[in-house]
């Protein structure tokens, strides 16, 4: 699964055009490395994002079944591994 369609399913990112400008902006980072909007993830994968400001550690637990994804199934898709405030004065 593309990581742009995980993280608008895993509901980590409200649309899937903000999880591209993310990519693309180089904001996201799947084992250590920064990641295209296509980019292929897998359980165990973990992926390192920064939106606005909060910066994210997730493991990837499981791939969901379709594109949409009830709101209770959402959490349980990833494991937060580290979850950092960050101030932008």
């Amino acid at each position: 699964m593309r990581i742009d369609l995980f993280l608008k399913a895993s509901r980590l990112c409200l649309r899937r055009t903000i999880a591209q400008k993310l990519c693309d902006a180089g904001l996201v980072s799947v084992n250590g490395r920064p990641a295209k909007s296509s980019h292929s993830v897998k359980p165990g994968d973990e992926i390192d994002f920064r939106n606005r400001n909060r910066r994210l550690k997730v493991r990837v637990m499981r791939l969901p079944d379709s594109k949409s994804v009830a709101k209770a199934e959402a959490a349980n898709l990833y494991e937060v591994l580290e979850e950092q405030l960050i101030d932008e004065e």
